[in-house]
């Protein structure tokens, strides 16, 4: 088994598993650490939990219970498997809800919201994405316990105390944007458990945290763009994106055109404005 660790924090953390056992080799009893909700993008294998017998195919949820005992079998598939792997700390699974049972449900058939958060996932682990894969991370936990207990998100509108946390939490990325932050990092800014704060902020301006913090990093590079003269690659590490590929790749996502070409079109060369630009979505 190769494990990769992608993202780790106190509340969460994010682990990208590739297996190579095959038919024939013999399962072994392993504990759930955590409560943990694991991505199945590739290959099938098999799960037995519980007293109970899963086979998982692609798109499928591998779903743990803190101190469990599962065995993975891998009779029917000869070709391994990978998976994206979020592991909860006992704070996050209590805030994102539902009993034992649900996190003792040991596997989800591919379904399609829940394979469209996976994916997702996925892509934001690889930099593809606008939303952190944290992030997809609470999103996906939350909606696999609405899912199975059937209750459906509230509706009502924030309290004025959360609407104010919300804006001066954005008030405090804008601020801070330049330097390395996670998710953990802007709530303790806010006296707000992660998830909470999460569902807060989203609500009020229609955008996750990082999401906001990826265009307050935008802004400044258009603005750097315009009025600086300073190579691409210093104004990338300057508003705070530390690998120059993902700096071109989210720009031309927002502007619809490379840095280069914005910052030509800035100085003069209208026609890459009205042929190429378009609004930010």
């Amino acid at each position: 088994m190769q494990t990769s660790t992608l993202f780790r924090s106190g509340a969460l953390s994010v682990l990208d598993y590739r297996c190579s056992a095959a038919p024939g080799d013999k399962p072994y009893a392993e504990l759930f650490p955590t409560h943990s909700i694991s991505y199945v993008r590739k290959g099938s294998f098999g799960c037995r939990t519980r007293g109970r017998s899963h086979e998982l195919v692609p798109g499928s949820l591998l779903v743990g219970h803190a101190g469990d005992e599962y065995s993975c079998t891998h009779d029917h598939h000869a070709g391994g498997d990978e998976c994206l792997s979020f592991q909860f700390a006992p704070e996050i699974a209590e805030a994102v809800g539902g009993d034992s049972r649900i996190w003792r449900v040991g596997c989800i058939p591919p379904v399609p919201n829940l394979m469209v958060l996976g994916e997702l996932a996925q892509s934001a682990s690889q930099g593809g994405s606008d939303v952190s894969v944290e992030e997809v991370g609470l999103i996906l936990a939350r909606r696999f316990v609405e899912l199975l207990s059937d209750r459906p998100r509230p509706r009502n509108d924030p309290a004025p105390r959360d609407r104010r946390r919300a804006v001066e939490a954005a008030l405090w990325i804008d601020a801070h944007s330049h330097e390395s932050i996670g998710l953990d990092a802007i709530a303790r800014e806010t006296g707000l458990s992660m998830f909470h704060f999460l569902r807060v902020f989203n609500r009020v301006f229609g955008v996750t945290p990082h999401q906001y913090l990826l265009r307050s990093r935008l802004r400044r590079a258009v603005r750097l763009l315009t009025e600086d003269t300073r190579a691409i690659t210093s104004v990338a590490f300057d508003v705070g994106f530390n690998d120059l590929s993902n700096f071109v790749r989210t720009f031309h996502r927002a502007a619809g055109i490379s840095p280069e070409r914005f910052r030509r079109a800035s100085r003069g060369e209208r026609k890459i404005f009205q042929d190429r630009l378009r609004s930010p979505a």
